[in-house]
Order: C-alpha cells, then sequence, then structure tokens
C-alpha cells in the first residue's frame, strides 16, 4: 500500500509503498477513501506521544469501505461504508462494559497505537465494537472529518458540557474543534463567542453559528470581554486549542456554577497548567476533560447531521493528496488553516 511515514521524531515524512494490513479475528481491515489532517497527528510526529513505535503511519481520522473481515466479525461485512472513533475500545474491560469505551483501559488508537490511515489500508481490531456505518447519503470526506474533531466536540459540548438551549458556550481558539463546538451549540439552541486572533477565522465561527466574536489580541482581558458579552460569564466553556493561557481563560470566564471542558491536548510543556483554583472552589465550578466519543453515541450526531441542524461538510477547508500531506503534516503547528483538510488521493 502507498502510504506516508516517518522513520524519527521530527523528521520529515516520506511516501512509500508498505506491506498492507492484514485483519485479526475480530477486526477488519478498511480501504481508506478520506481521512484528515489533525494537528494530534503533528504531536505525534513531534514525539509527544508515547504510545509511538517507529516507523510510524500516521492519521486518525478517517472513513472508507471495509476490503476484509476477520473470522469473529458479526456485525459487519466487505463492502461496508465506515468511519470509527479515533478511540477505539476492547469491548469487554470495566470502562467498556460501562458504555465509555473512550476511555477503555487497553484502548487503541489508529495512527498512535498503530498504524494509522495516511494509507491506503488501516486495520481495526474490535470490529463489532468500534464501527460505525455511514449514512448512505453522506461522502467521505464528510465522515473522515467526524471521527477526531467532530465527533470529540459533541461529546465535550452535549455530553461533558451538558450545555443547554439558551445558554452561553464560550469556545477559546477557532480550528477544527473550536468551529466544530461551535456549530454544535448553535445547533442546540446557544448564544456562542468565539474567541481566537485570526479575524478570518472569527469570520467563519459567525458563519457557523457564532453570536459574537473576540478577537483576543484586541482586548486587555479576554475573560472580561466573555463576562461583558454574557452578561456575567458563560455557562460552558470549551478550550478548544490546548494552551496554559486559553485553558485559564475558558476557566475564568465562566459564571458561578459554570462548566470548563479540556478539549484541546495539552502535552509536552504545556501538560501541568496553572489552574485558578481559588475561583474553581469559590464559584463551585466543573472542569472536565473530554477524549473522543464512543461509537454507540454516533447515532444521536448523525440524527442532528440527517435533520439539518449540523452541517460538518462546512468546515472542510481543503481537499489534499498524500504527497501534499509530506508539507502540510510538519506545519501544522502554525494554526494558519481554515477548516480541515482532507487527504481524499494517494498520489
Amino acid at each position: 500500500m502507498r502510504a506516508l511515514f516517518y522513520e524519527a521524531f521530527g523528521e520529515a515524512p516520506m511516501i512509500a509503498n508498505l506491506p498492507d494490513p492484514g485483519p485479526m479475528p475480530g477486526g477488519v481491515v478498511i480501504s481508506v477513501k478520506a481521512t484528515g489532517l489533525c494537528r494530534s497527528d503533528w504531536h505525534g510526529w513531534m514525539g509527544h506521544d508515547t504510545d509511538i513505535r517507529l516507523p510510524h503511519v500516521p492519521g486518525h481520522e478517517f472513513a472508507g469501505v471495509i476490503s476484509a473481515v476477520g473470522k469473529n466479525v458479526m456485525r459487519f461485512k466487505v463492502g461496508d461504508r465506515v468511519t470509527v472513533p479515533f478511540v477505539s475500545g476492547c469491548g469487554h474491560c470495566q470502562e467498556c462494559r460501562s458504555g465509555n469505551s473512550q476511555v477503555c483501559e487497553t484502548q487503541f488508537q489508529p495512527g498512535f497505537t498503530h498504524w494509522g490511515s495516511y494509507a491506503e489500508y488501516v486495520a481495526i481490531d474490535y470490529a463489532d465494537q468500534n464501527l460505525v456505518h455511514m449514512p448512505d447519503e453522506m461522502g467521505f470526506d464528510t465522515a473522515a472529518s467526524l471521527g477526531c474533531r467532530f465527533a470529540t466536540s459533541f461529546r465535550a459540548v452535549v455530553d461533558q458540557g451538558r450545555l443547554k438551549g439558551g445558554e452561553w458556550l464560550a469556545v477559546h481558539g477557532c480550528g477544527g474543534v473550536g468551529l466544530s463546538a461551535i456549530m454544535i451549540g448553535a445547533g442546540l439552541g446557544a448564544q456562542v463567542v468565539a474567541i481566537d486572533i485570526a479575524e478570518d477565522k472569527l469570520a467563519l465561527a459567525k458563519e457557523l453559528g457564532a453570536t459574537a466574536t473576540i478577537n483576543s489580541r484586541d482586548v486587555a482581558d479576554v475573560s472580561e470581554a466573555v463576562r461583558d458579552i454574557t452578561g456575567g460569564g458563560a455557562h460552558v466553556s470549551v478550550d478548544a486549542l490546548g494552551h496554559p493561557q486559553t485553558c485559564c481563560n475558558s476557566i475564568t470566564n465562566l459564571r458561578r456554577r459554570g462548566r470548563h471542558v479540556q478539549v484541546g491536548l495539552m502535552l509536552a510543556d504545556h501538560s501541568m497548567p496553572q489552574i485558578p483554583m481559588a475561583r474553581v472552589i469559590a464559584h463551585e465550578l466543573e472542569i472536565y476533560g473530554s477524549h473522543g466519543m464512543q461509537a454507540w453515541r454516533y447515532d444521536d450526531m448523525l440524527a442532528m447531521i440527517n435533520t439539518g441542524k449540523l452541517s460538518p461538510e462546512k468546515l472542510i477547508g481543503r481537499h489534499i493528496t498524500l504527497s501534499d500531506a509530506v508539507m502540510a503534516l510538519p506545519a501544522m503547528d502554525s494554526f494558519k488553516e481554515n477548516g480541515i483538510s482532507i487527504i481524499d488521493r494517494f498520489e
């Protein structure tokens, strides 16, 4: 199979023909039709993820067609159009049995724990627990955009943040995760404040449903600006970027008894941010992490897409080739992209 891989962290990726994967007894092999370029893959390429073993093929948000099926798979067959959450579970540990495969005790993640989807084929184990049937009318590029950023944002806003119609949602960072959260918040009937440093991203946030926007470079205090707009602070706030400053701002811009959800990864030098704990205690704030979304929760998300409340295809910025990703992956730390880049040609 044609694939993008790297042999050392931080060194230029390469394109080569690598061995095709085969299915485990409970797994499948998927012919990849589209896969997203995500900053999490950049973190992996930099060596921030300890699960990666070199040489490595990145890529964790994808959609495609099943090309091979293990003997124990019951719910899927060759030819099925599928996607998969980027956090997959074993199906039998305590967390999986409770419906929380996103924190499976022995979870696996394509593109991190094993070779991923920047390739023509990718193998997924425990297929019956982890795969999601794609709606017939959904394009592979749209389905690929769901697997990490959109699904993660859905769980963060709907399940962890428990956002309700009429409440205020603050979203810090208008990349793929942030724009997804904005669309989902607006789809739930909430009022959304989008915060970023780039005017073009803020303009896109408005198009996707943001009630108000803040350029953090233009205000002295982001949290105060959010509190002014919302009349006392956000009910729910999401750090979609993953930086000590945005994390702190997201907590301090909450109203009393507000809910902060940390979605943006905090790795390497950012892994131990300072938290305004005195405010957390005094205002009875709630702080949550959000890590992917279970396959069984896709039904509610897909239902909102089917009714038109959510339009994830609007978040796709550009379509690129596998060869284009050689330069695009190392550039992911620049935050210059508007929307999600999708690899859909293995040239």
